[in-house]
């Protein structure tokens, strides 16, 4: 027990060692991206695992992590999350991944939406609202394909829609993801590449009223989607009958913030119970670990994977999330 606590006290306070050695190179470019919404982690595995998500085994989200491990599910998957953002902000997915029966492809179904709920309008002259209200919506839906080219290689795209609604003002634009996946018969090493939300510049447009008590200038400026290059590696630090433990290393390269890096693990008991942990390294704001849990339950042929996780922030507390992962036909491919 005591040797179990030195190795976790171990990471936490190697920490800020690893954030020294890490250049702050690309802190100066925070915050010149717009469309943030498509940064959050909705995905409770990959929250538990702080990110690290490119190599993980197929499964509901497999539109989001990394579009080119789709093809290796070995049924469908629907799926339904959840992510409480506080201040009654809630960031929803529902994704379908269904195989083909080439069985050395998929297609994929994904739909990210994030609400505000209503807020009031508010003036100079009724600062307590004036009896009308406004939303602040976001959303983004895509189709994703995803093909085995060899028995360890196979690659990904997700193209997507992309709309936000700021009270009047509107913008709708194009991204698309791209990922590659490459398995090793080494203990399953496994690595992952991902450029998530390329796309080009947007500008938001809408009607604007002048009056005396607001700027006569108003710039609706056109802004880069937070698009980021990821680098990832996962291996079987144990892979027993009844158990299985994956170590994940992740380094990102956004274009609206430093470079960082996350470490993470999934303990797996019997395919029924899943622990998982990770921590990130040189992310603001971000010094626990994040952690949470999984837990699957037979239906016949079929299963449902039940996932929470939790990740303490310094600047936007305590954030949760929730998610449902039907399995239909998993035991065999069609």
């Amino acid at each position: 027990m005591k040797r179990i606590a030195f190795h976790i006290a171990l990471i936490l306070f190697s920490q800020n060692l690893i954030a020294q050695l890490l250049p702050n190179l690309g802190g100066q470019r925070a915050g010149i991206s717009t469309l943030t919404f498509l940064k959050n982690d909705v995905s409770p595995r990959s929250m538990a695992m702080s990110g690290a998500n490119l190599t993980l085994s197929a499964d509901g989200m497999s539109t989001f992590h990394n579009p080119a491990t789709m093809a290796q599910a070995k049924g469908m998957h629907f799926t339904a999350n959840d992510l409480l953002l506080g201040a009654g902000i809630h960031q929803s997915w529902f994704s379908a991944l269904i195989p083909m029966k080439s069985s050395t492809s998929a297609l994929g179904f994904n739909l990210n939406y994030l609400s505000s709920g209503a807020m009031k309008v508010r003036t100079e002259f009724q600062p307590l609202g004036t009896g009308a209200y406004f939303y602040a919506n976001q959303l983004a839906g895509g189709l994703a394909y995803s093909k085995l080219l060899s028995d360890r290689f196979s690659f990904g795209a997700n193209l997507k829609v992309i709309h936000e609604r700021l009270a009047q003002y509107t913008n709708t634009t194009i991204g698309a993801d791209l990922g590659f996946l490459y398995t090793t018969d080494i203990r399953g090493l496994k690595f992952g590449i991902v450029v998530q939300n390329f796309g080009g510049n947007s500008a938001l447009s809408g009607d604007f009223l002048e009056v005396d008590f607001n700027r006569s200038n108003v710039n609706l400026d056109k802004y880069a989607m937070p698009t980021v290059f990821r680098l990832g590696a996962s291996i079987n630090a144990l892979d027993q009958e009844d158990q299985k433990i994956v170590v994940a290393v992740q380094l990102e390269h956004p274009n609206d913030n430093s470079e960082n890096l996350r470490i993470a693990s999934e303990y797996n008991f019997k395919e029924l119970l899943f622990v998982r942990g990770g921590i990130k390294i040189n992310v603001q704001g971000q010094r626990l670990p994040t952690l949470g849990l999984g837990y699957r339950a037979r239906l016949g042929r079929n299963a449902i994977m039940v996932n929470y996780a939790i990740n303490s922030t310094q600047y936007l507390g305590t954030l949760h999330a929730f998610g449902l992962d039907l399995m239909i036909n998993n035991d065999k491919r069609e």
